[in-house]
């Protein structure tokens, strides 16, 4: 008997900024209360109104960048490198960054992808690399 598999899509992790139902405004990571109008967020969206989930990913732009060498166990790499950017849209992150040699101020492409395999458990993240 053949089973037909096409039908399901490989997993594709995303990671979200929220978007404020009453002012519009775009927080990552999600806060409980509206920075900008102190509209509540509820997780649940059972008392409050659901707050919009908007992709976080594309041009973004190098602040600063760290090497890290003391890695967990596991990892066979001597170090890894992660930077802070900021999108096109304000907001800034945190995440794994594959350039070679980083500068501050480079531009970048950011996407969601695995960063962390725990046992029973893959963790999504970001990851900045150069365009193109």
């Amino acid at each position: 008997m053949d089973i037909d598999f096409s039908q399901y899509e490989p997993f594709k992790p995303v990671v979200y900024a929220v978007k404020c139902p009453k002012c519009g405004t775009l927080d990552y990571p999600a806060p409980m209360i509206c920075k900008n109008c102190g509209e509540r967020r509820d997780p649940s969206g059972a008392i409050f109104s659901a707050w919009e989930k908007v992709p976080l990913d594309g041009k973004c732009k190098l602040l600063g960048w760290t090497k890290l060498y003391a890695l967990p166990e596991g990892i066979e790499k001597k170090y890894l490198l992660f930077g802070v950017v900021e999108f096109e849209n304000g907001l800034r992150a945190i995440g794994r960054l594959l350039v070679e040699e980083p500068k501050t101020g480079m531009e970048l492409v950011s996407t969601a992808g695995l960063v962390r395999e725990i046992p029973g458990e893959d963790v999504a993240g970001f990851i900045f690399d150069i365009a193109g």
